[in-house]
C-alpha cells in the first residue's frame, strides 16, 4: 500500500514516467520490503509548486490525471530541473530506511530526468493501518 507521490518541473513524456514508475515500484518495495502489487505510485496533476531553501509547498487540488511534468516549481530561487516526493506507507518506513530510499529516488530521478539530488526533496509518512482506506474500509 505505499503510495509515491512525485512532482518536477521537467517535461515527463509516457514512456519516461513509464520507466520512472516502473523503476520506483521496484525499488521502493525492495526497500521497505513490501510486494510490488501493495504499491500506489503516481504523477499528480498540480496548477502549482514554491519550494524554497526552507521548503514552502503551495498545493492546489489534485486533479485524477496520472502524468503531468512540467509543474511550475522555484527552488533555492531558480527554476532549474527540481522535484518534491512523498511516501506513505503503513510501515516499512523510518530512519533506518529512509535515507536509502531518498538517495536511492533521486537516483532514479537523475538518471531519467536529470534533476541534482540536491534540488529534490522527499517526506516521509507512516501512518496507522486505520489511517489508510482501501476496499471500502480500512487496513
Amino acid at each position: 500500500m505505499p503510495t509515491l507521490n512525485l512532482f518536477t518541473n521537467v517535461p515527463v513524456d509516457a514512456v519516461i514516467a513509464s520507466d520512472i514508475l516502473k523503476d520506483a515500484t521496484k525499488a521502493v518495495a525492495k526497500i521497505i520490503g513490501k510486494p510490488e502489487s501493495f504499491n500506489q505510485y503516481r504523477w499528480l496533476v498540480q496548477s502549482t509548486i514554491a519550494m524554497y531553501s526552507c521548503l514552502l509547498v503551495l498545493f492546489s487540488p489534485v486533479c485524477d490525471d496520472l502524468l503531468n511534468g512540467s509543474v511550475p516549481i522555484a527552488f533555492a530561487g531558480t527554476e532549474e530541473p527540481a522535484a518534491y516526493g512523498e511516501l506513505i506507507s503503513i510501515g516499512g518506513i523510518g530512519p533506518s530506511v529512509n535515507g536509502k530510499l531518498s538517495s536511492t529516488i533521486a537516483e532514479i530521478l537523475e538518471t531519467k530526468l536529470s534533476i541534482d539530488s540536491s534540488r529534490f526533496y522527499i517526506k516521509f509518512y507512516d501512518v496507522q493501518r486505520s489511517f489508510f482506506g482501501f476496499n471500502g474500509s480500512t487496513f
